[in-house]
């Protein structure tokens, strides 16, 4: 099983130090080309998505979240959430848990 991560530039670099692949999105488009790529491979059981990424295209999240079974959508602060800042280090570990 791998994971995905789609998200901002520096989500998706901070999880590739992991060997986590995944695409940048920075609109509805490049959102749903990215949620695509993802499920093409049937290895990757986990998408990791970030909340600013995942609003451009919630319907499909949402689909994922509350109706299917796989793969498991995780979704995570983006670093401009307004939720509060958490840094990318707790993110990764949260996510995947991997210690940097």
């Amino acid at each position: 099983m791998k994971y995905f991560v789609i998200g901002d530039e520096d989500t998706v670099l901070g999880f590739s130090l992991v060997g986590v692949f995944g695409m940048q999105a920075t609109n509805a488009e490049q959102a749903k080309r990215a949620w695509d790529k993802a499920l093409e491979d049937p290895e990757n059981g986990i998408i990791i998505i970030t909340d600013t990424v995942a609003s451009l295209i919630r319907g499909t999240v949402d689909r994922y979240l509350f109706s299917e079974s796989f793969p498991l959508v995780v979704e995570i602060p983006s670093p401009n959430s307004k939720e509060g800042r958490t840094d990318l280090r707790t993110l990764v570990n949260q996510a995947i848990g991997v210690s940097l």
